[in-house]
């Protein structure tokens, strides 16, 4: 760019840089080198965005500027360019001062010349040329030439140093809210353009950038702001599908910008999860990965760990699982090393409050993002508070929050409807459940509602009866044959029973009991039988790519699992999802739930069949007043955690309305069954509604 201008401006041309001045002679001439405080402190973004502009064209050898007197003591006021694109030139005459007094009492007037408009236009852009190459060879007579020093130190000390994809970014975010709408529509697709050739040019380059050209979502860049007020920690309690992995790891972007290094340490429950994360983190033009599966990890980490305390400090990126986490080896490496510019990233956060994770939590690491759809650790309080307490985030109230039915609302995760299906014990089942539960009386702690350790193996044996109670085979039967008769069946997951909860902070597997394996190959069998293609997915099922891809494709039509595809493994097409497990625990039914709801095309609503055990009041008649009064304080606490689970799909879901309208008879049982032991569903889903706006 070549400028010609003046050593001096007028308060007109200085409204065009400078938003609030007390000066109101529009004859006074302000000469821009007497106070170059007050200019800086008085541009606007507009202004400051202009001299960083000249700065970094100066700085490439880009910029010429001329300053001089008409005719030897006069401004030079016209205001003319000339532009050239490669092939053709084109000039200009003039400018429109957008201002009331500009538009209504003087001529102000704005002239382009095309020459392929005709010979007119291309003369007149020869003859300014040929006049403006003449005025910069310092040839012209009507012009006193005047030293661009000043001009470049005024520059120099105004413009900020930035890079060229800094200033492209600055503008398309500088403020646009006084525009009109047709020119803000203008600008709207200005910027989709400019994203887009700035997001190629930053995969071309191999620059760290967002992995799509329309960079992240409003909400995500509301968690970062809310994680840096909160000194950069925080939990982000996100529902599953909403971009969890990319709200972290924009973040970590955000800290790149902002130090031109990144440095993090990921830690995820299972080796699929980490797999995943390698892929996100690809996608985001990161390198420098190691990761835990890698048996080269210790040396490459202990480097890249002894470099960051240095001058020759590089990028990196470590993901591990939470075993090799607390596993000797990491602790090992990283004992006595200064993390405090390293950002811990915790995936399904909630395993960092295991005791093993408790005892190893990276306390040196001063910027943490704990990220969970469930935060809270279910009868685990001093777990939970030990998280929160140190990711400086606490319930209700996380650093950020995005719920499940916000998502939906908003349109990031598919609409559902409900269905929840009630059956029962056979009698055989009945009175083994009735004999166990009486033995559990001795272990259970009614002050606190709880039950004690001691009550562990028989908690699992009365578990078993409920998994695998046969009539819910004989629902699940009447469940695939109404998805086939109302929509061919297809795209479906069932959530097969399991025995325990899996605690991953010590092992990334999920190791199937003989027993287990019996419940999940019945189902699958039930489903074969029914004339419909199956898979199961298992922890450690080979060519599991290769199966979910066949699943995708309609090919399989039903995938069985137990607990693999619980957290983090991405199946977007799934269109139905059968709850066979009777699970009180909410990190699990809300995992499960959010595996259906992701997005996918051709997807409109998604479909969740959940087979609910009745509890039954008669088991307890021929007891005692006081053994009955308490068996039945026992069954009530266990429905209303089944209760809780059918009030959290019900709030958000399509048919909500079905449970005042009393449509679904199914609903309708539930309801007197809710009443009959004292607990209020409707009370259930209007708290869960207030949770969310409150959030």
């Amino acid at each position: 760019m070549r400028i010609v201008t003046n050593h001096v401006y007028s308060l007109k041309d200085k409204e065009n840089l400078i938003d609030q001045t007390n000066l109101k002679n529009e004859d006074q001439v302000i000469d821009i080198f007497g106070d170059l405080a007050k200019l800086e402190h008085e541009l606007s973004d507009y202004g400051q965005h202009f001299f960083d502009c000249l700065r970094f064209l100066m700085k490439e050898g880009r910029l010429e500027i001329l300053p001089v007197k008409f005719n030897g003591i006069d401004l030079a006021h016209s205001k003319k360019m000339i532009l050239f694109d490669g092939e053709n030139y084109i000039s200009t005459d003039g400018s429109i001062n957008f201002t009331l007094n500009a538009l209504t009492k003087n001529s102000e007037s704005f002239e382009v010349n095309a020459p392929w408009e005709g010979e007119i236009f291309a003369q007149r852009t020869q003859d300014e040329k040929e006049n403006f190459d003449k005025i910069f060879a310092k040839s012209h007579s009507n012009y006193e030439y005047i030293s661009a020093e000043k001009i470049e130190v005024v520059i120099n000390r105004i413009g900020k140093p930035r890079e060229a994809v800094d200033l492209i970014d600055d503008s398309i975010t500088l403020d646009q809210s006084n525009y009109s709408e047709k020119v803000s529509k203008i600008l709207r697709k200005k910027e989709s353009r400019v994203k887009k050739t700035l997001w190629d040019y930053q995969v071309k380059n191999n620059i760290p950038r967002f992995p799509f050209p329309s960079g992240p979502r409003d909400y995500q860049k509301k968690a970062y702001l809310n994680w840096c007020k909160n000194k950069k920690q925080g939990i982000f309690g996100m529902a599953t599908g909403t971009g969890k992995t990319l709200t972290a790891l924009n973040c970590l972007l955000a800290e790149y910008e902002e130090t031109g290094k990144y440095m993090s340490v990921i830690l995820v429950p299972t080796s699929v999860l980490l797999s995943q994360w390698v892929s996100e983190v690809r996608a985001f033009g990161f390198d420098n990965i190691i990761t835990s599966d890698n048996k080269d990890w210790p040396d490459n980490l202990g480097m890249y760990l002894l470099l960051s305390q240095s001058k020759r400090a590089r990028s990196f990126i470590f993901i591990s699982t939470y075993a090799s986490f607390n596993g000797k080896k990491y602790q090992g490496i990283t004992n006595g090393k200064d993390l405090s510019k390293v950002l811990l990233i915790a995936d399904e956060a909630h395993n960092l409050g295991t005791k093993s994770s408790l005892s190893n939590l990276p306390v040196g690491m001063n910027k943490r993002i704990g990220l969970s759809a469930t935060p809270s650790r279910k009868y685990d309080e001093k777990g939970t508070k030990e998280l929160e307490s140190f990711f400086n985030s606490f319930a209700p109230y996380y650093t950020y929050s995005f719920s499940m039915k916000q998502a939906i609302d908003e349109g990031y995760l598919t609409r559902y409807f409900y269905y929840p299906i009630l059956t029962s014990l056979t009698h055989e089942e009945l009175m083994e459940y009735k004999r166990i539960s009486k033995q559990l009386l001795k272990h259970f702690d009614f002050q606190k509602g709880r039950y004690k350790e001691s009550a562990e193996m028989l908690l699992i044996k009365r578990k078993r009866i409920i998994h695998q109670a046969k009539n819910k085979k004989e629902v699940f039967k009447e469940i695939l044959e109404k998805i086939n008769k109302n929509d061919k069946l297809s795209h479906t997951l069932v959530y097969v029973p399991e025995g325990y909860d899996h605690d991953y902070s010590n092992t990334t597997t999920y190791n199937i009991k003989d027993e287990d394996e019996r419940i999940i190959n019945d189902y699958s069998e039930i489903i074969s039988r029914s004339g419909y293609s199956t898979y199961q997915i298992l922890s450690g099922t080979k060519d599991r790519d290769q199966i979910l891809k066949r699943f995708d494709q309609g090919e399989i039509q039903v995938l069985t699992s137990m607990k693999t595809l619980d957290e983090g493994v991405d199946v977007p097409s799934s269109k139905y999802a059968i709850f066979c497990s009777s699970t009180g625990n909410p990190r699990q039914f809300i995992q499960r739930r959010g595996r259906v709801l992701r997005l996918f095309e051709g997807k409109d609503y998604a479909y969740v069949y959940d087979i609910v055990i009745a509890p039954n009041s008669n088991m307890w008649l021929g007891e005692s007043f006081k053994t009955k009064e308490l068996l039945n304080k026992m069954e009530k606490n266990i429905f209303t955690s089944e209760l809780y689970r059918i009030a959290n799909f019900l709030y958000a879901c399509e048919n909500r309305s079905d449970i005042s309208l009393g449509k679904d008879k199914e609903l309708k049982r539930i309801v007197q069954l809710s009443k009959k032991y004292d607990v209020n569903l409707s009370a259930m889903i209007l708290d869960l509604l207030s949770q969310d706006e409150t959030k």
